[in-house]
């Protein structure tokens, strides 16, 4: 077991995405998961229910507790509901992590559609929290809220890409998976340069929640083991595709991954 990433999301009670999805990866890629609960929600394959935010303070006092004591490789950021969350997971990031690298994934919005972030965090998600980022990891409609331009196509990925680095992350991976097409292309931009642009063949199924959640802590134990960035990203697409090739079946709606693909029977 290598690489120890704390990873400050949301729970999702069906087990296909937010902090569930996040402990299954990192430890079906071989490192050590450590938590911040941010928020409860009640969902399913089909949808969310309910949100139940987690106090601002004690979101910081898990992490502080967790970084005073085991430390942490890499942090993985995930659904940060309100303003008072996102500025008390920032103070300590500030205090108690100033150098450990941050993978931000901006969750605004459940595979289902429902929002899960609050309207008036959004100024705070871009003006504290991305700047921090090591690398940011937005999907097409993520990019297109926080930059507020309108992607045509993948003629202008660089363009929204650029867009996102202006905010202050160090890297934008760009995923392109809500476009349409027999591919799915993300292009990865670091210190506002196109460094690579990876294509997959796209897989056709409704089983693909948590997908964004699950690359962004693939990364980030990648991050932790000690890969460089295009590795991690890699490594994390890869491990992401056959998750969703190899996935269960589950529920009526948006199923969930196979996290357990690298796991072998003993």
């Amino acid at each position: 077991m290598k690489g120890r990433v704390l990873i400050v999301a949301g729970s999702d009670s069906g087990g296909g995405a937010g902090i569930q999805a996040d402990i299954k990866t990192v430890t079906a890629l071989d490192g050590f998961a450590m938590t911040a609960i941010t928020a409860l929600t009640a969902q399913n394959t089909q949808g969310v229910f309910g949100i139940h935010d987690a106090p601002a303070a004690f979101v910081a006092e898990q992490m502080q507790v967790v970084l005073s004591d085991i430390g942490a490789d890499c942090i993985k950021i995930g659904m940060l509901h309100s303003p008072d969350i996102i500025e008390a997971v920032c103070s300590t990031l500030a205090k108690e992590a100033p150098e450990i690298p941050v993978v931000v994934d901006p969750v605004m919005v459940a595979k289902g559609g429902a929002s899960l972030l609050a309207d008036e965090a959004m100024a705070a998600l871009k003006s504290l929290m991305i700047p921090r980022a090591t690398i940011l990891t937005p999907n097409l409609p993520e990019a297109e809220a926080l930059s507020g331009m309108k992607s045509v196509g993948e003629e202008d990925a660089e363009e929204l890409a650029q867009a996102l680095s202006a905010m202050g992350p160090q890297a934008v991976l760009l995923k392109g998976g809500h476009r349409e097409g027999a591919e799915v292309m993300d292009l990865l931009m670091e210190h506002g340069n196109v460094t690579d642009i990876y294509r997959s063949p796209r897989i056709d199924t409704t089983h693909t929640h948590g997908t964004g959640c699950t690359l962004a802590s693939a990364i980030a134990t990648g991050i932790a083991q000690g890969l460089n960035l295009r590795e991690a990203v890699a490594r994390a697409r890869n491990y992401v595709q056959e998750a969703i090739r190899t996935a269960p079946g589950f529920g009526q709606g948006h199923g969930p991954l196979n996290h357990a693909h690298t796991v072998n029977e003993f």
